[in-house]
């Protein structure tokens, strides 16, 4: 059996993490090496910009919410499958155009720069 280190110095050695590390760990470190490789900046999301984030998230949440409620009801209502068919595709171009209005509003609201 090893005996416990003689002073701080060895503790110093094995690093700040004296435990093993977990798999997330690992690829977060692994992916923070390739950002640093590619010369990709880490930015800092303000907290206005995490509020405004947050706001956007939920707004279309509840936009996508809406819109599920009123694709059930139409598809309900539809017994013909022609129609359906026509339903189904409005739906999935309605959430298409949502999920992406929310993914460019949110990516405008984390690279602007405010204080």
């Amino acid at each position: 059996m090893a005996p416990w280190p003689s002073g701080p110095l060895e503790w110093q050695i094995m690093g700040d993490d004296a435990g093993p590390k977990s798999a997330y760990e690992l690829a977060m470190e692994r992916l923070r090496k390739q950002d640093e490789d590619a010369g990709v900046e880490r930015q800092v999301v303000t907290a206005a910009q995490k509020a405004a984030i947050a706001e956007i998230r939920n707004f279309y949440e509840a936009k996508l919410a809406e819109l599920d409620v009123l694709h059930q009801g139409r598809l309900r209502s539809t017994l013909d499958h022609g129609n359906r068919a026509a339903v189904e595709e409005e739906y999935r171009r309605d959430r298409e155009r949502l999920t992406s209005e929310r993914d460019r509003k949110v990516e405008r609201a984390r690279s602007s720069n405010q204080p």
